[in-house]
This record gives structure tokens, sequence and C-alpha cells, in this order.
């Protein structure tokens, strides 16, 4: 992330940790993982990634001329709020789960899109998707599927590419996981470092206020 001078976390190149692991707190930075009400999580559970550095030596001094932003990314003591959800396991190695903003809300349900977009990934029609989240009257939000069709699709019909799509999701993923519908673009909005900018796909998207829609 380019608010950390260096990597926040890394691993020993003799002793690598558990596959996937992104490691340990890095020197000169410290972690921590929250819940969403502030207090620590334990070995094992999924939290908020906090990290504190050095400000203006090993972490980014500050939002250039942004107070606001300043003030909900750093609490009282320092800590910067990375917006990515992390795991830990029992002995303490860390995983990245996904980042807090692409979390889903589906009912009572927390919904990671990455991992819908992983199995989506999977289905041999597509080069690339990105999956946010559509306002829904009784659900919070429910899934969406924005995609570039990949040179297995080239048969297909937008109709039969959304429900060969849809039925993917369905042998796949838990029901409230599936898709509620697909988009074809011929490409995804990026940021300036590139990554899609999900919030850009979200815009498009009026909320669903009935079951008829």
């Amino acid at each position: 992330m380019t608010e950390t001078v260096t990597h926040g976390t890394i691993v020993d190149m003799d002793h690598l940790g558990p596959e996937m692991t992104i490691g340990r707190a890095a020197p000169d930075y410290d972690i921590q993982l929250r819940r969403a009400d502030g207090s620590l999580c334990e070995l094992g559970e999924t939290g908020h990634l906090f990290i504190r550095g050095v400000r203006g030596v090993s972490l980014f001094k500050e939002y250039y001329r942004n107070p606001d932003a300043n003030e909900s990314a750093f609490d009282e003591h320092g800590w910067f709020d990375t917006g990515d959800l992390i795991r830990s396991d029992k002995d303490g190695w860390l995983y990245f789960s996904d980042r807090d903003k692409d979390m889903l809300k589906v009912g009572v349900e927390n919904v990671a899109a990455s991992e819908i977009e992983s199995v989506i990934m999977l289905s041999g029609v597509v080069d690339e998707c990105a999956v946010v989240g559509q306002e829904h009257y009784m659900l919070d939000e429910v899934p969406v599927l924005f995609i570039i069709p990949g040179p297995g699709a080239s048969e297909l019909t937008h109709a039969q590419l959304e429900e060969t799509l849809i039925a993917h999701c369905r042998e796949n993923l838990p029901d409230f996981k599936v898709v509620r519908s697909v988009h074809v673009v011929d490409e995804l909005p990026r940021s300036m470092l590139e990554k899609i900018a999900k919030n850009v796909l979200r815009d498009r998207l009026p909320p669903i206020t009935s079951d008829s829609q």
C-alpha cells in the first residue's frame, strides 16, 4: 500500500511460513487486528488491520490538505486503518481476506466479493470481472457482476452468458452469494493505481426497490 514506506508485513527468507501467508509485522511497524467494535481479535479471527509506524518515516505523515481523511484514517494513538480485512492463524501468521469496502452485507451475512470473483474466474467464459453490491430494499445489498467476456463466451448471447454464470455460481456457492445480474462491459473503470474502481460500478446500479426489479 502507498501509505507505508515499505512492506508492513514480511516473511523471513529462511522461514517462509504457511502457504498464502502475508507474514508477520515487519521491523519498525506494529500491527493490530480489531473487531468492528474496536476490541482486539483473538488468534484465528478475521479483523480490520491497523498499523502503526513512525509518521513521516516508516508511515506516511498525512493526506495532503485533507484533514477529514486524516481524522478518519488515524485513531488518537496514531494507528492507521488500512481498510484491509486480515485473518490470523493460531500461530500468528497473517492472511489477506478482502478489502473492507469490498465486503457485501447480504441480509445478515457478510460476503467477500473476492470469493465470488474467484469462482466466476473458474467458469472459463470470463476474462476479467468485478463483483459489487447493489442496494436492495430487504437485504441491504445483493451481489452484482460486471465482466469482460473471455474467448469461451464468443458464441454466447448476453442472456446465455448471464444464465451460464448464474448457474455456475449456484453450483459452487450458497444461495446468498449467487450474483443477481450480469453486466457485460468492454472495459472496467480504473483508479490511478490501475485497481478496478468499484465505486464507479456501484454508482451505475439503481437501488432495487421491489421484487419486480
